[in-house]
């Protein structure tokens, strides 16, 4: 579901009410524990942590002048979400991050590439979403992020 909220708090108030909470401390993992230099924002309808073009002018790619995105949190219409591109382009976090799930959560981890896919709202390891935010600087995300670009052969 995409949201049209215009703000990340106007964006939690349209969740409903069993969301809300968990939804916002899901945030709270994220805002409080991103390295310095990531920016709050809204974008694709999802609360989004980016990079901002006046650190990284070069922004998404795919969407010149829009930033680069690291984590984006979402309320999906049968689960939350939570996109990290960290998680899609490192395979040492993405192992770190599949074994610290194991045990700290009960439920059994429900994964796309990037997507972490939460489906019990009584189960989610805000703990391990907290140590997840503080694993990429700025400054070693835009390093990844360009080697990437240059293996695919995009800078």
């Amino acid at each position: 579901m995409r949201s049209n909220a215009s703000t990340p708090e106007e964006y939690i108030e349209s969740l409903p009410a069993d969301r809300k909470k968990v939804f916002a401390e899901l945030r709270n993992a994220f805002r409080k524990n991103l390295p310095e230099g990531y920016k709050e924002s809204m974008a694709y309808g999802m609360i989004t942590y980016c990079i901002p073009l006046s650190t990284y002018p070069k922004g998404y790619h795919v969407s010149p002048g829009t930033p680069l995105g690291l984590v984006s949190i979402a309320s999906q219409k049968n689960f939350l979400a939570v996109y990290h591109m960290g998680l899609y382009m490192d395979s040492k976090l993405l192992k770190w991050f599949r074994d610290e799930y194991k045990k700290q959560s009960k439920g059994k981890l429900d994964m796309g590439k990037s997507c972490v896919r939460l489906k019990k709202l009584d189960d989610i390891p805000f703990k391990l979403f907290a140590d997840l935010a503080k694993k990429i600087t700025v400054e070693t995300y835009i390093e990844k992020y360009e080697r990437v670009l240059k293996k695919i052969g995009k800078l």
